[in-house]
């Protein structure tokens, strides 16, 4: 399995797909999770859905940073599926939702080419028109919903009320969502990369064999799924034979089951960002010092001074098309499950294969003083 570009056959997306609308992720107490996210990453507060707004099974906050949207939603009672996902994963991503021109289009085409259903096409209006959702099922408890706004002018959608705190943080520079990785079981990801192909028509843009994702200890295996427009990229993982338990199988250990294991977020001063992430709290991965004493032999040359990404471990990358910089923070939960990638990319369209080996020993340097490895 080569780590290079694989030959493209132009794409024949099932339906366009015009970016990620949004990401909901279900929180056991999503108005502290909010808080955090607003201190610690600069996201700013746009929104609110509960009782007050006429909702009695759930509160959510709408965070916003660039074209990043966030939804944190928590349930208001022990029972439910909410409260059920939390209580078997912890807090996570539950919905990777897509915005698409024709709801009812889009969700006939995906359950006609095998998706299962999670929701039909269903119409919310206000004062400010309507919105269009349904939604299909993918890899563990996760889901795609797909989002119509083109007869709705309000905020986000009904059901949400604006809001203006006097809490206001910087944001740190987050643009939008790059890409977002799954984690699966041994022996699925050609079945999930099938279910892209055929359900929604991405096609397979790089692949990752356990030679090339791997330590003294464990390996992985990676295939990186995109839609025709490049604006959904996932890649898939699953752990591969090692002589201890990689990444993947401690994740799955303690999600209890497949799903998103990291969101990368672009920017485009990483150096910027990354400093003041780590000013307010973030913890991130690091590499040996050794790392930046060859890494421009490998790279050649950059517009970036080596010492500030040395300073905050930032990673270089380059492909035929230019460089990247890249860092991977510390798991956000006490779960080791869901953590965060900041890239700024120079022109390249990888994801740094070049750094798998130092960022995985990495990982496992802290799979270690978990007990985990």
């Amino acid at each position: 399995m080569a780590t290079a570009t694989l030959p493209q056959a132009q794409p024949k997306d099932t339906f366009p797909i015009n970016g990620t609308d949004y990401i909901e992720f279900y929180c056991g107490n999503a108005k502290q999770a909010a808080h955090f996210y607003r201190t610690a990453f600069g996201f700013r507060w746009a929104a609110y859905r509960g009782p007050e707004t006429g909702v009695r099974d759930r509160a959510s906050y709408l965070l916003e940073q660039g074209k990043v949207r966030f939804v944190l939603t928590s349930p208001l009672g022990p029972e439910g599926p909410i409260a059920e996902h939390i209580h078997r994963h912890g807090d996570g991503v539950k919905d990777l939702a897509f915005w698409v021109d024709d709801v009812r289009e889009a969700w006939r085409k995906a359950v006609d080419r095998g998706a299962k259903s999670a929701a039909e096409p269903h119409i919310r209006t206000d004062e400010h028109g309507e919105i269009v959702t349904a939604a299909i099922h993918t890899y563990g408890e996760t889901i795609h919903s797909l989002v119509e706004r083109r007869n709705y002018r309000g905020l986000f959608m009904p059901g949400f009320v604006a809001v203006e705190p006097r809490y206001n943080p910087v944001p740190v520079g987050l643009q939008y969502v790059d890409h977002c990785v799954g984690n699966v079981e041994l022996g699925k990801m050609n079945e999930w990369v099938k279910f892209y192909e055929t359900v929604l028509g991405f096609y397979n843009l790089l692949s990752f064999d356990d030679k090339t994702i791997s330590t003294e200890y464990s390996a992985l295996m990676s295939k990186v799924m995109s839609n025709g427009n490049g604006r959904i990229k996932f890649p898939i993982n699953e752990p591969a034979a090692g002589r201890k338990k990689s990444q993947i199988e401690e994740y799955l250990d303690f999600y209890r089951g497949p799903g998103v294991q990291h969101i990368a977020m672009a920017t485009d001063d990483i150096v910027g960002t990354v400093a003041a992430l780590r000013d307010r709290g973030i913890d991130f991965l690091r590499v040996p010092g050794s790392y930046y004493d060859t890494v421009l032999d490998r790279v050649g040359k950059i517009d970036e001074d080596l010492g500030p990404l040395r300073d905050l471990g930032i990673l270089i990358d380059r492909d035929d098309e230019g460089y990247l910089l890249q860092v991977f923070t510390k798991p956000v939960e006490d779960r080791p499950t869901l953590f965060y990638e900041i890239i700024q990319r120079k022109g390249a369209k990888s994801f740094g294969a070049g750094n798998f080996k130092a960022l995985f020993e990495a990982l496992e340097r802290e799979q270690a003083l978990r007990g985990n490895l």
